[in-house]
């Protein structure tokens, strides 16, 4: 029987290894040891209880105020008994998160190899996103397998010199969550509260955003909202004061646009499924809603997921007020380009993604 550890500590993360804990969990050849950091807290703890996962390590490293330093040094210190005791034969890391990143680094002081689910993402800018660009080249420098998500990404990892034999194309794991999560019976009532209108659902909270980018988004949504009678707006605000300082001075006294707390993965997958149009910055939505026919407006001005450009499901906005409301304007009033994003092929596999890591792992260990 091969030990595999599954470290993780976001909110994003969890979404996307939950259902391959649960797929490994099935296996008898595999044992299987859980340990999250805490980088999130509540929105960590919703999803692990969605999906009905019980970590077996809690590093529980959040602060508030938090930096890069804190989270680097916490889990570093932490984590090092954890990996002495257990000794795991692989352990898997998720995507660009500091988590991640400080998880390959131990592991690679150790000599523990380490599989990266959702390798081989780029933007080649260092800074943007930030750190998470750097978080993801970092862990594939020292990854012994990579679990690519699109063909695209594994021509990233062979350009950058990585073992060909070793980069494995499985989809995304968030596909997998998506038929676990979305309902055909779901209600809530923030729906009927939109029913008869077109409801945009929004995230935004990546932190190069913060500031004046963040304030040219959301006045640009104002403006749409203002102007536009069907459209109402559901923001599920990210627990960063700044951000929420943010949104309340923008969307204050627009009775169109409700913003609440942050939703499990439960409700907040049925509500995309429910949403005319998805504008967000954040990365893993860009995958999640092209899944479910929905177009997106990424608000960044670069992204690390061009397979859905490429396809038609997203389109790149930037942050610049004028450009974003141009084009929610522009999607909201031309039902020709609406349709061509709605019905773009989905780049982003076929919901088996887990049960394809499962048997790489069963294989090669």
């Amino acid at each position: 029987m091969k030990k595999v550890m599954l470290i993780f500590g976001t909110r994003p993360e969890a979404i996307k290894m939950c259902p391959l804990v649960l797929e490994l969990k099935r296996r008898p050849e595999f044992e299987t040891v859980v340990c999250v950091t805490g980088q999130h807290r509540e929105m960590l703890d919703q999803i692990l209880q969605c999906f009905q996962v019980t970590p077996q390590y809690d590093l529980s490293i959040m602060r508030d105020k938090q930096t890069l330093f804190d989270v680097t040094v916490n889990i570093l210190e932490k984590l090092r008994a954890i990996l002495e005791t257990e000794k795991p034969d692989v352990a898997l890391v998720h995507g660009d998160t500091s988590t991640a990143f400080v998880t390959a680094l131990a592991c690679f002081y150790m000599r523990i190899p380490v599989g990266h689910v959702e390798a081989g993402l780029r933007t080649y800018n260092l800074y943007s996103p930030f750190p998470e660009e750097f978080n993801r080249q970092a862990v594939d420098l020292i990854a012994r397998f990579y679990f690519a998500p699109t063909e695209l990404s594994r021509q990233n990892l062979l350009r950058e010199g990585k073992p060909a034999e070793r980069i494995h194309v499985t989809g995304n794991t968030v596909i997998d969550a998506l038929d676990t999560t979305v309902k055909s019976d779901y209600t809530h009532p923030e729906i009927e509260w939109a029913r008869g209108s077109r409801l945009i659902l929004l995230t935004a909270h990546r932190r190069e955003n913060l500031g004046e980018p963040m304030r040219d988004m959301f006045s640009a949504i104002r403006r749409v909202v203002d102007e536009t009678p069907d459209i109402k707006v559901l923001y599920p605000m990210h627990k960063n004061p700044a951000v929420r300082e943010m949104a309340r001075a923008c969307f204050g006294g627009q009775e169109r646009i409700h913003m609440i707390e942050p939703l499990d993965v439960l409700d907040f997958h049925n509500l995309m499924a429910h949403a005319y149009l998805i504008m967000t910055d954040s990365g893993g939505i860009q995958e999640e809603a092209p899944a479910l026919g929905k177009p997106v407006l990424v608000m960044r001005d670069t992204t690390e997921r061009p397979e859905g450009v490429v396809a038609g499901t997203l389109k790149l906005v930037g942050t610049d007020e004028n450009t974003i409301y141009t084009a929610v304007r522009e999607l909201l009033g031309d039902p020709a380009a609406y349709h061509e994003m709605e019905h773009a092929a989905n780049p982003y596999g076929d919901g088996h993604a887990s049960r394809y890591i499962a048997d790489i792992l069963a294989r090669e260990l």
